[in-house]
């Protein structure tokens, strides 16, 4: 099945009219508040099952991980290769300067000089100039006993520091478990955890390492990491849309 016609015939017209009719207001309240953001139904099923079953094409792919070799966990993903099927780089450059937005924010309250430009072309510019030029967009795939550690990636020195990851499987009809989590380490106190319920299509935006948090004396710096509790029963398909490219 061919992802690019796939879209363009059961979506919107474009990228940025899917990505508009999300309340952005709340969205940007959820991420400075909690991490992460949920966007319900971003993907059909039908884009879901054309997504996920790009899986076993290896032409589509830069490379394979296999995560227990490396330590990272349970399970495998693949590194799109440069063209991005269209639907995906599409959602990549629509979703990019609302997240800037938001990521400029954050690093102001942090006392962090680094700045996001506003289109998502520039970035990938400024990360070819600094040797990052390898796409990051990934697809991963999950079966019983599989699950991903808490990790966070960044892949080079420079680093966008909101991604977004829409889940392709149906939970409790194509898989049980595998429920994707994210943990916040505050200062001089116990982590956090936020398990994050998603449903077939939906994507969560959340913060891939640092975020501010507004204390009692001004703003405070925590420290994120994310992964997948253990898959009990089936297959679980996520995209992973990372924003900054890898060396």
């Amino acid at each position: 099945m061919n992802v690019t016609t796939l879209s363009s015939a059961s979506a919107p017209v474009t990228a940025e009219g899917r990505i508009s009719r999300y309340d952005w207001n709340l969205l940007v309240g959820d991420l400075d508040n909690f991490g992460c953001a949920v966007m319900p139904k971003l993907l059909t099923p039908d884009e879901c099952t054309a997504i996920a079953s790009l899986y076993p094409d290896e032409s589509r792919f830069r490379s394979h991980i296999v995560m227990a070799r490396h330590g990272f966990g349970k399970g495998e993903y693949r590194y799109f290769k440069y063209p991005l099927p269209d639907l995906i780089g599409d959602l990549r450059t629509a979703l990019y300067p609302r997240l800037a937005s938001v990521a400029n924010a954050w690093n102001e309250r942090m006392g962090m000089e680094e700045r996001y430009p506003g289109e998502h072309a520039e970035f990938l510019r400024q990360c070819q100039k600094v040797g990052q030029a390898r796409p990051t967009p990934l697809l991963l795939q999950y079966v019983p006993g599989d699950f991903n550690c808490l990790h966070q990636d960044l892949y080079g020195d420079l680093a966008f520091p909101i991604q977004v990851a829409v889940l392709l499987s149906e939970p409790d009809r194509d898989f049980t478990g595998g429920e994707f989590v994210l943990t916040e380490q505050r200062p001089r106190m116990q982590s956090r955890v936020d398990v994050v319920p998603l449903r077939q299509g939906d994507a969560v935006a959340f913060a891939v390492h640092n975020r501010p948090v507004r204390g009692s004396k001004g703003n405070y710096r925590v420290n994120l990491r994310h992964g997948v509790s253990r898959v009990r029963s089936g297959m679980r398909h996520t995209v992973g849309i990372i924003f900054h490219d890898a060396r």
